[in-house]
């Protein structure tokens, strides 16, 4: 017992600072893209060729990455000689529009705007209830390890609980499978109002990987109405966090 607690008291503060002090990711973490306003029709035909998942949209005078879609999975940058494609550390990537995960290279935003409107509705506390439908799991984890000592979700007043009718907002993760729907419905229902909606990963915003199968939903938003975006495959536990905090305001 001695020695435990001594290794405890060697270990001491494990709770990350953030978001007093912000955190620097590894350098091989793929954060929000960033597109060269210079972009060639040839280097960006490269990179939307190579795309898995159609996230990638080219024109006459524009170039896009939906985020929505996006796996950061790297290989447009990889492929493209110019370094038409970045992939930066920035993981403020939530936004309450889906139309706000789209980056350009005619005008691109540094931050996603999020409107503070859940705090007067739920004070300090939000209490949510995460639905797997259908999902790999890897989402599922990093939602799972806000829980842990390193980032304490509690002390935010955040908590998952094991009701819907306890929840104040439900996470979604995964396609939504034909097997799922029906219980992502219910659950929806079960939660009273007004309540909140987020979709997690690339799977429960676009379809992800398997976008247009036939037992799977293009995104969350095309049965329930969704309030917060939170891109990645799977989001880093930081993009969770960040926007679940500035949506309830306690980050700007």
């Amino acid at each position: 017992m001695i020695k435990t607690l001594y290794a405890r008291i060697k270990q001491g503060y494990r709770t990350t600072p953030f978001p007093a002090k912000n955190e620097s990711l590894p350098e091989r973490f793929l954060g929000r893209p960033f597109i060269s306003p210079k972009v060639s029709q040839e280097e960006g035909g490269k990179c939307k060729a190579v795309c898995p998942t159609g996230a990638i949209d080219q024109g006459d005078d524009f170039f896009t990455i939906d985020m929505g879609k996006c796996l950061f999975c790297g290989v447009c940058q990889n492929v493209c000689s110019t370094r038409a494609i970045t992939f930066t550390r920035e993981y403020r990537l939530a936004a309450q529009e889906r139309n706000d995960l789209i980056v350009s290279n005619v005008s691109d935003r540094h931050e996603c705007e999020i409107r503070k409107r859940v705090k007067h509705i739920f004070g300090r506390s939000l209490k949510l209830r995460q639905v797997s439908a259908g999902g790999c799991n890897a989402c599922e984890s990093d939602i799972n390890v806000l829980n842990t000592l390193s980032f304490d979700l509690g002390r935010f007043g955040i908590q998952f609980v094991a009701s819907p009718r306890h929840a104040d907002g439900i996470v979604v993760t995964g396609p939504v499978t034909k097997n799922m729907k029906l219980a992502l419905e219910k659950t929806y229902k079960a939660i009273p109002s007004p309540k909140l909606v987020i979709a997690a990963g690339a799977c429960a915003i676009s379809g992800g990987p398997y976008r247009d199968h036939d037992e799977a939903n293009n995104g969350v938003d095309a049965i329930i109405p969704v309030d917060l975006y939170i891109p990645g495959c799977p989001p880093h536990p930081l993009t969770i966090l960040d926007g679940l905090l500035r949506i309830m305001g306690h980050l700007k």
